[in-house]
């Protein structure tokens, strides 16, 4: 094996092996698990040297695309091709949209709501304990900056903390201005930040109530029964029966099937008596 495809394949089972780590480990601290300092710590150098990895190997790629004859922009597209696997490119696309959120947060908009909507947020039970998170995340942002001695190290770790700081910030704003959509032909579309989108037709809804659970286990859970729970702060308040199984897309890109569906709402009576009603 030649050492440029032995520098591909490592870069795509690291990346592949640490990126989805890191939205696992940014998912927990959304819901208030907090790992312990040194998990913390180990994580960001591994991702570090991740991306380290991975620029290096981009940019030998992108080179060896642009001697073959291609632009700047094929030679680009082929380098992300080649080194970064499509989950970890999913993976890429949700922080980017995340991020882009802030600013339709500071702005009091909202994506895919229109005239005649009605929006329905998600996110009361996640509020107080995110910012507590981040508030928390703050503190030790500046311990760190007062304990690291090595200037070096203390950039690397300041810059991978500010940056956990605002991809925190940014997946609840994802959430506030992404909230679930009930549009008046009586289609839902039932969605978690930039994470989870599920769309379903009206004909599809066998029946609909208030139903408050608290089930465990992490935001996207699929019983073998198909029973599909979106859990926002431990637990759901609207349980959607369907007449039929409706395909859904997991973060990472698997495809499933669920028979119903349970998921929270701030206001679930307003919800689900707006479902009831004909189109």
């Amino acid at each position: 094996m030649s050492g440029g495809s032995w520098g591909v394949r490592a870069a795509r089972i690291a990346v592949t092996a640490v990126l989805p780590g890191e939205l696992a480990l940014t998912i927990c601290l959304v819901a208030g698990v907090r790992p312990p300092g040194w998990a913390l710590a180990g994580a960001e150098a591994l991702v570090l040297a991740v991306l380290l990895l991975e620029v290096w190997v981009l940019r030998s790629l992108y080179v060896a695309a642009r001697a073959n004859g291609a632009d700047r922009r094929a030679a680009r597209r082929a380098a992300v091709r080649e080194a970064v696997p499509v989950t970890v490119r999913r993976l890429a696309l949700h922080e980017l949209r995340a991020l882009a959120s802030l600013g339709r947060w500071v702005r009091r908009g909202t994506h895919g709501v229109r005239p005649g909507d009605l929006a329905a947020a998600y996110t009361g039970p996640q509020t107080a304990m995110m910012y507590g998170l981040l508030f928390v995340l703050v503190i030790e942002t500046v311990g760190l900056a007062f304990l690291i001695p090595w200037p070096a190290v203390h950039l690397v770790i300041l810059v991978l903390d500010l940056y956990g700081v605002v991809l925190v910030l940014a997946l609840h704003a994802a959430c506030v201005t992404r909230p679930h959509v009930l549009r008046p032909d009586g289609s839902l579309r039932i969605r978690y930040g930039v994470l989870f989108d599920l769309a379903v037709p009206p004909d599809a809804v066998s029946s609909v109530r208030v139903d408050r659970r608290y089930p465990e286990g992490r935001l996207i859970t699929l019983s073998e029964d198909g029973v599909l729970d979106l859990i926002v702060g431990s637990q759901t308040t609207v349980t959607l029966e369907l007449n039929r199984p409706l395909p859904f897309t997991r973060p990472l890109g698997a495809a499933e099937e669920a028979h119903t569906i349970r998921f929270h709402a701030d206001d679930p009576r307003t919800l689900v008596s707006a479902l009831r009603q004909p189109a």
